[in-house]
């Protein structure tokens, strides 16, 4: 063989190497399962006796604790608050859902023509929504410590106040007396804030001789309705709030599982966020724990936030107060799913701390159940969970593999779910796909807070953006 023959079959070896190469066939491919699959002991799903700290959590200057209501964690009483089934919990969650929906169709009619840095402590509760996460936060002067939700789909923050002119529901703390603080105030019924609350609560404001009286009523047919008045509000002992609008409720009834209040995280002028906008600057962030057993936290400020957040923008056609993201795919075990991004086009999402279980459009949620039934065969299929219709025995299974699932929001952004966020375990013997579908494509899509367990969070209102970052707890 002549030296050109042997060039030209070595530039032949090399051409279709570097052709194999690019279509990856001669190159050892990482380990699929590593890449796009989670394994996990069954025994995870037991409830824990250990209280677990956030690592993250503590190392945060002035930081406190999140803390699931039921977990060791906990400092509520048994007594005080009664764990409630999962069917309860998701019965309260459905009502949500319909209570949102019911929102944005009001708003869509009516516009349809002719800085620094705070840590609060969060814990995961029973309420509005069965599924919520509260902080405690200190109001008045002398401060009192009070336990409140906090909800990124409310705007007005509120506790329950003496004497209690009508009614007050059981909770651990004891109830806010204003008369006792010497930094109290109500407002008058001709105010600017006063006129505001028909925005933060879909109600129009009333008075009571000429002090300003709110009224706010959920899914559930819970209700907080009092005075509306003006007080100072301490996050941490180096994070003060001056003249912090907020309801002093008189009247209050519901499924409120022992918390004082709620604390409303939405984009309204009167939520904390906006309040507290030259302090903060807009900006908050919260990881919610993998565990009852695990804690989190909420933080307001820039500060809070990690280097590695990728950030998604947020779509304001879901009205003023809640915030919208783009949702543009979904992937199961590395696959993209066949889903036209009209389909997310037509129902919108919003993200929300206070809905448990992630809502999708019928056809998308048909596609992902489809995808990860295809890849759990040899797992054996049990009886159906209220809303989630796609649930397993792993009873003598120690160890499961399942699929990863991630979703590819706007600005090219993907965020995998841990794997805590995929499936939701009423004991071994019936763990279910966490995800439930819509009545309709049309519907508003929810990306509910048992996908967002230890992601770090982060809401930055003024440029218009989310951002999510992974290992947000640890």
């Amino acid at each position: 063989m002549t030296p050109t023959s042997n060039s030209f079959i070595l530039f032949l070896s090399c051409s279709l190497f570097f052709f194999a190469l690019a279509r990856n066939e001669f190159v050892h491919k990482p380990n699929e399962k590593a890449l796009h699959y989670h394994n996990l002991q069954t025994s995870s799903f037991l409830p824990s006796s250990t209280c677990i700290l956030s690592a993250k959590g503590n190392k945060k200057i002035g930081s406190l604790e999140v803390v699931h209501k039921h977990g060791p964690c906990s400092t509520f009483s048994e007594d005080m608050v009664k764990p409630l089934t999962v069917e309860e919990i998701f019965t309260h969650d459905q009502s949500r859902v319909d209570s949102i929906r019911a929102r944005l169709t009001i708003k869509k009619a009516e516009t349809e023509p002719l800085g620094s840095k705070a840590t609060l402590p969060a814990k995961s509760g029973s309420t509005i929504g069965s599924g919520n996460y509260i902080v405690t936060v200190g109001l008045g002067t002398p401060k009192k410590d009070l336990s409140v939700i906090f909800d990124t789909g409310s705007d007005l923050t509120w506790t329950q106040c003496q004497p209690c002119a009508r009614s007050c529901y059981s909770q651990q703390d004891p109830i806010f007396a204003p008369s006792a603080s010497a930094t109290y105030s109500n407002i008058s019924c001709t105010s600017t804030e006063c006129a505001g609350l028909t925005s933060a609560t879909g109600n129009t404001p009333s008075c009571s001789s000429t002090t300003c009286v709110y009224g706010i009523q959920y899914g559930d047919q819970s209700f907080s309705v009092g005075f509306f008045g003006k007080e100072k509000l301490t996050l941490t002992s180096k994070d003060i709030v001056d003249d912090f609008y907020f309801g002093c409720g008189q009247n209050n009834q519901g499924l409120f599982g022992g918390a004082a209040g709620l604390l409303g995280l939405g984009r309204d002028k009167l939520s904390i966020v906006s309040q507290t906008a030259a302090q903060y600057g807009k900006v908050f962030s919260y990881c919610l724990p993998s565990r009852s057993s695990a804690t989190g936290y909420l933080t307001f400020g820039k500060s809070g936030a990690s280097n590695n957040v990728k950030y998604t923008p947020i779509s304001s056609s879901q009205g003023s107060s809640f915030y919208g993201l783009n949702l543009l795919s979904i992937y199961v075990g590395g696959a993209k799913l066949a889903i036209s991004p009209t389909v997310f086009q037509s129902s919108g999402m919003i993200i929300d701390s206070g809905t448990v279980i992630t809502r999708l459009p019928p056809t998308a949620y048909s596609a992902l159940r489809k995808a990860f039934r295809a890849q759990m065969t040899k797992y054996t299929l049990t009886k159906a969970l209220s809303i989630l219709d796609t649930c397993y025995d792993f009873t003598n299974t120690p160890t499961i593999t399942i699929p990863k699932i991630s979703m590819l929001w706007g600005g090219n952004v993907l965020v995998d779910t841990a794997s805590s966020g995929i499936l939701y375990a009423n004991g071994i013997s019936q763990v279910c796909l966490a995800y439930a579908p819509n009545g309709d494509d049309s519907d508003i899509a929810i990306f509910g807070n048992t996908q967002q367990k230890t992601l770090q969070v982060v809401y930055d209102v003024n440029a218009g953006k989310v951002g999510f970052a992974q290992g947000g707890c640890a």
